[in-house]
């Protein structure tokens, strides 16, 4: 995954559990606009949750932070 992409992930993931807690949950989907301007971006996080990790669809924005700064 590029680095831009994680370095995306983590910023998302660490405002959202500022917000709500650790217990919140994000998609990947969470990393995008409400529209498909980049699909080769939005295809490469999409790869990586689903077919690499196999998560579900909603995760704890925790998990992935950690996941991702593991650099798996």
């Amino acid at each position: 995954m590029r680095n831009s992409l994680r370095a995306k992930i983590i910023t998302v993931c660490n405002k959202k559990i500022a917000q709500k807690g650790d217990n919140v949950g994000v998609s990947f989907y969470a990393f995008f606009a409400n529209k498909n301007d980049n699909p080769e971006l939005l295809m490469e996080a999409a790869t990586w949750w689903i077919e690499t990790h196999q998560l579900d669809h909603f995760e704890k924005a925790i998990k992935i932070v950690q996941m991702v700064e593991a650099g798996r």
